[in-house]
């Protein structure tokens, strides 16, 4: 089979102009990069039609380290609607450049289920996370300056809280010392880089609504803490305009294309655990507006990424999905099954049935959100139909749907029956509000409790002493009714990744809490969370090289 490459390469693309006609966007609407790329204006979102719209959420089971196709799977689903005569616009989140030329590879979907072009996507695009960078970075200088030009009138900072990003994945620059040299290069100030998905404007500008509320967002971020246990916020520096304007273009949604031509928002990419892990609000919504089914994905398995779906950005922008599918590999059922290399055949199928309790833990809380669901197969070459038929009978016994893919292989005719049952299931539920985990009168102590017992199965929670220290910083700051985003690894309902499956008897420990005034939610840490990530010992840069004018190595 083609790599990924080459099969996007071998897609005829339309103009972006054609792309835009089919969901009714004119061309004189378009903020042309290219031919088939385009920025368009937020005027566009219709509330009302984002009230009807029928709106899909794509989430996993607990992600193996190759992760289980969700991205694939959306963009799949999507095409698969339109070809089977449902009105479909996919919303999905921006690769970063860090895991690009990492470990992980790009983001744009795989084999035959991708959005294009490929290439541009998973490298500069439209430029928003360097426009991210540079206003958060714009932010440090601005800080560091204000500090260092008023210090002879006695002002200084007990923490400053702010450091920079960079979208690239550099261990070295986790922990350095700036200001070093002479008088005149600034006050040395212990600091560090966190990557781009983890600054807290990328977090800001993916909820923001507007333009005006994204500069409202900007003014409340807490730069460091005074002497008297104030937050300095950068409304306290003055420079809030002008952070927003470098962000002018950054809050417009792109307009691109699947292999078949379906119109896709790809817009904004916070990370999915330090953050909530969706594209930006903005792009949900106007795929919402110009469709009858709207296709977006939220990062990692439900746990994580449905769970801050619900309820930090369905709960702010007041949404809710109609339903949710949950893509399952048999791989990844294994795993969680305690599957080992050698194995016979009884073991694997042993392995597949013990795994099925790590798929039941994730319907069982979509259910509680009170969200239909549909367990779909993302296949693989090495599927047995017998191990298929286990699945599937499984999921009769849940009560939910079931369908398997192949669009990896088939791209939108391989998700036509899942598709199908995506509509049935919609139309035999219709419309229902979420149940969220908590309310916002809740304490954060008692959001997390919620979170860790009811979605994760924790026996209780241990907050350590900063974490305890923190809680009360939250009160005095009036910050109490944030919603909660808890910080965990990907790999286990539990904060211990090898704890596949589905964890017993474990507690949740919240290291600390992280105030993030702008995009307006406390973050909970769990175990080691990395917001700077290294390369690994053979990176993906090796593999990517121009040859005879065209890029190769991008996965």
């Amino acid at each position: 089979m083609k790599s990924d490459i080459e099969i996007a390469r071998s897609c005829k693309m339309k103009p972006i102009e054609e792309v835009a006609a089919t969901v009714g966007i004119p061309a004189d609407a378009l903020e042309n990069y290219g031919k088939y790329m385009a920025k368009v204006p937020l005027s566009l979102i219709n509330e009302e039609k984002v009230a009807n719209n029928r709106l899909v959420l794509v989430s996993s089971i607990s992600p193996t380290r190759a992760g289980i196709g969700k991205t694939t799977v959306s963009i799949g689903l999507s095409m698969a609607l339109n070809r089977i005569g449902k009105r479909s616009v996919l919303a999905l989140r921006e690769p970063s450049l860090g895991p690009c030329f990492g470990m992980k590879g790009g983001a744009a979907g795989g084999g035959y289920a991708q959005v294009v072009p490929m290439e541009k996507i998973n490298l500069h695009f439209t430029g928003d996370f360097h426009a991210i960078t540079s206003a958060h970075d714009m932010i440090a200088a601005l800080l560091d300056n204000y500090i260092y030009q008023h210090r002879s009138e006695g002002f200084a900072l007990k923490q400053v809280l702010w450091k920079r990003v960079l979208d690239v994945n550099d261990r070295s620059l986790r922990n350095i010392v700036t200001g070093l040299g002479a008088t005149t290069d600034g006050l040395p100030t212990q600091s560090g880089f966190d990557i781009t998905p983890a600054s807290e404007i990328m977090a800001a500008l993916c909820l923001a609504d507007s333009e005006e509320d994204l500069r409202r967002r900007i003014e409340n971020m807490v730069l460091g803490i005074t002497f008297d246990d104030k937050p300095f916020r950068v409304r306290d520096l003055g420079v809030a305009g002008a952070i927003t304007v470098l962000l002018l273009d950054a809050i417009k949604p792109n307009l691109v294309q699947t292999l078949e031509g379906t119109p896709a928002f790809v817009h904004g990419g916070p990370f999915a655990n330090i953050a909530h892990g969706c594209n930006s609000l903005v792009a949900t919504k106007m795929a919402m507006s110009l469709s009858d089914y709207a296709i977006t994905e939220a990062g990692f398995g439900a746990d994580l990424g449905a769970e801050k779906f619900m309820d930090i950005k369905c709960r702010k922008a007041n949404i809710h999905p109609r339903a949710t599918v949950l893509v399952s590999t048999l791989r990844g059922l294994k795993m969680h099954g305690g599957l080992v290399d050698g194995a016979s055949h009884e073991q694997e199928r042993q392995a597949l049935i013990d795994g099925f309790a790590n798929l039941d833990r994730h319907v069982e809380n979509m259910q509680r959100f009170g969200q239909p669901v549909i367990v779909t197969l993302n296949r693989y070459g090495d599927d047995t139909e017998e191990e298929i038929v286990l699945l599937a009978e499984h999921c009769k016994t849940l009560g939910v749907g079931f369908a398997e893919n192949n669009v990896f292989l088939k791209g939108g005719e391989g998700a036509e029956d899942l598709a199908r049952l995506v509509v049935e299931t919609i139309d035999k539920h219709g419309a229902k509000e979420i149940n969220m985990v908590y309310s916002d009168d809740d304490s954060i102590e008692d959001k997390v409790n919620k979170i860790a017992k009811n979605i994760y199965g924790a026996h209780s929670v241990i907050l350590q002493k900063s974490a305890k220290n923190k809680l009360a910083r939250i009160k005095a700051w009036g910050m109490d009714r944030f919603p909660v985003c808890i910080a965990k690894t990907q790999f286990s309902f539990s904060e211990d990744p090898k704890q596949v499956g589905v964890a017993k008897n474990f507690d949740i420990t919240i290291r600390d809490f992280v105030i993030n005034g702008g995009s307006e939610m406390i973050v909970a840490i769990v175990g080691e969370i990395m917001r700077m990530p290294g390369l690994p010992k053979v990176p993906q840069a090796e593999k990517i090289d121009i040859v005879n004018g065209q890029i190769e190595g991008l996965a």
